[in-house]
């Protein structure tokens, strides 16, 4: 059987075109205990806010429809699906869109999705998440037959990955697949031509080690790291350590990355768990960036560094404290669709 490297797709850049955005509309409770009131109405600001700069899709299954479509409201560009969900993570159960060459059919890869490990089941409303999705549009669809989330991974569009090892060679996805293992599938799959693995994760994230949480690609060969100052914060020394790897680290030719760094805001907890708050989850769409505000006076500092990178899109820095009491923020809300 071909992969779609062999027939020439690639996992494009974040920052490359995009034909849509794609959501999964908030329902389960048990992610924000005790604070699920506000949440769907902050999905509603999100698909609001995008769809302004290109079409969003909005998967949300039965009953759950009608409130969608009501918090959303007329927006323009906004698209619904009666396709049900377990969670609204979409980032990670969702289909891994590729490129191809001028005019060649769209295709998407359908990795199997266990919920960061089989932590928080049922899953398997999300785990069909992909086939519908290419049901919706048409597409043909991959299946390599092994555990990845989208969050795990990020691309620059040349065939450099980052891949975070914590979470795919966790034996509670993969266990028995060697790095060398998942690098081929990574090859075969994403057009992947080098591989930057990252070990570490900061407190309070339940996944493992997600890549955006921790470092993102934000130029072909730049990538941006959160930073902790204080030396007696639990997350210093993890980040630290990315950094320093990463500063080593070199792309898919095998040219030093460039290294810029994101602040972290304060600590935040939920009881006497710490949350894991991070500006690195921001989300890229077109002439567009969704950069996550935690009341913080880091808030300003994080949206301006990202502002100097992205100099040729909109900054918007949404409010994240309800948001991110489910362990994550705008880049696990969003799943790009590239043109």
């Amino acid at each position: 059987m071909p992969t779609p490297a062999s027939l020439g797709y690639r996992l494009p850049a974040e920052w490359e075109p995009h034909a849509a955005t794609w959501l999964s509309w908030p329902h389960n409770r048990a992610t924000w205990p005790g604070k699920f009131a506000p949440i769907p109405a902050v999905w509603a600001v999100l698909a609001r806010t995008i769809a302004r700069f290109e079409p969003v899709h909005v998967l949300a299954g039965g009953e759950v429809m009608a409130e969608a479509r009501r918090l959303v409201g007329d927006a323009a560009g906004v698209t619904f699906h009666d396709v049900p969900t377990n969670d609204a993570w979409i980032r990670d159960h969702g289909p891994t869109f590729l490129a191809g060459a001028p005019g060649a059919p769209r295709v998407l890869v359908d990795w199997q999705y266990n919920a960061w490990g089989g932590k928080y089941p049922p899953f398997d409303l999300d785990n069909a998440v992909p086939r519908r999705v290419a049901a919706i549009l048409g597409r043909r669809r991959f299946d390599p037959g092994i555990v990845l989330e989208g969050g795990a991974i990020d691309s620059n569009g040349r065939g450099t990955i980052l891949a975070s090892e914590t979470c795919l060679a966790n034996p509670n996805r993969n266990a028995g697949l060697s790095r060398a293992d998942l690098e081929r599938y990574l090859a075969d799959y994403l057009g992947a031509r080098h591989v930057v693995w990252i070990r570490g994760e900061i407190a309070g994230d339940d996944t493992d080690g997600h890549i955006d949480q921790l470092a993102r690609f934000v130029g072909p060969r730049t990538v941006v790291v959160a930073r902790e100052d204080d030396p007696d914060d639990e997350n210093h020394a993890s980040l630290e350590g990315i950094s320093r790897d990463l500063s080593g680290a070199r792309d898919q030719d095998g040219r030093p990355l460039e290294v810029a760094s994101l602040p972290m805001p304060r600590p935040l907890h939920l009881g006497d768990a710490r949350l894991p708050a991070c500006y690195v989850n921001f989300y890229v769409a077109n002439g567009l960036v969704v950069v996550p505000q935690f009341g913080d006076p880091a808030d300003g500092a994080a949206t301006g560094i990202l502002g100097d990178l992205f100099p040729d899109r909109e900054i918007v820095g949404l409010p994240a404290l309800d948001l991110v009491w489910g362990l994550g923020a705008y880049h696990c809300a969003t799943l790009q669709e590239c043109a």
